[in-house]
């Protein structure tokens, strides 16, 4: 039986996909800043292409025809992938390349103007008893310095980087990412609703040293009450908000 996932503009299958559609693509697919207008976007990691996808709806919607590569390791994912940009409104710019980000990184010699991903992240070792989900959700698979290396070497002068990340990592990553000359332009602690802890942190990251925008997002008020803030976040994709 299909897994379909349908947003307003397009549909995504996911019964291949080690990891299925959650709140972190969807949000990273959302608010990624694109004020830069980028020519060529890369996302690592793509899974079931979800956020590919966000990005070629949103690009379109601004008339940004940005050519759109993805990187997916596992080989059901990739070929959903595949699938799931060719069946997309824009098939035509969208690319998913079946690999590694290691020997991608050695292989590739223009930079991109936005690079995204929703890294894996769990750094303990977590058994669920399905080693493909296991492997997609722990950090050990794409380490987060090997992750930032690579991007350091593919960001043009102008690009982006943004991504999601468990809070609590927050501090560790971005001195990693200082190392390698990268530097938060902007960044979302996001907490699932008031009064919890904060979860995750979306972060944009270029080459130029600044004061970083800071500011914070609630999902919901309560179960499936969400924030007006979350909503207008994501109204473009879900259909019911």
């Amino acid at each position: 039986m299909a897994e379909t996932f349908r947003f307003k503009q397009f549909s995504v299958e996911q019964d291949r996909c080690a990891m299925k559609i959650g709140t972190d693509g969807v949000l990273l697919g959302a608010w990624t800043p694109l004020k830069h207008q980028p020519e060529t976007i890369l996302d690592i990691g793509a899974g079931t292409g979800i956020i590919s996808l966000m990005l070629a709806q949103r690009t379109a919607d601004m008339s940004i025809f940005a050519d759109i590569e993805a990187i997916e390791l596992d080989e059901d994912a990739y070929e959903q992938c595949v699938e799931n940009f060719e069946n997309s409104p824009w098939g035509d710019r969208i690319f998913c390349y079946h690999a590694g980000f290691d020997e991608f990184v050695d292989e590739i010699e223009e930079p991109y103007d936005l690079i995204v991903s929703n890294p894996p992240f769990y750094s303990e070792n977590v058994t669920s008893g399905d080693a493909s989900r296991d492997i997609a959700r722990q950090n050990n698979s794409l380490p987060f310095e090997e992750l930032l290396v690579g991007v350091a070497k593919l960001l043009s002068t102008k690009g982006r980087f943004c991504c999601i990340i468990p809070h609590k990592e927050e501090i560790t990553f971005l001195e990693m990412a200082k190392d390698l000359n990268l530097f938060p332009k902007k960044m979302t602690q996001v907490k699932g609703r008031e009064g919890s802890e904060f979860k995750r942190t979306l972060l944009e990251l270029t080459n130029a040293e600044s004061v970083p925008k800071i500011s914070e997002l609630t999902i919901e008020i309560e179960r499936h009450h969400y924030t007006k803030e979350y909503i207008d976040l994501t109204k473009d994709f879900y259909l019911k908000m």
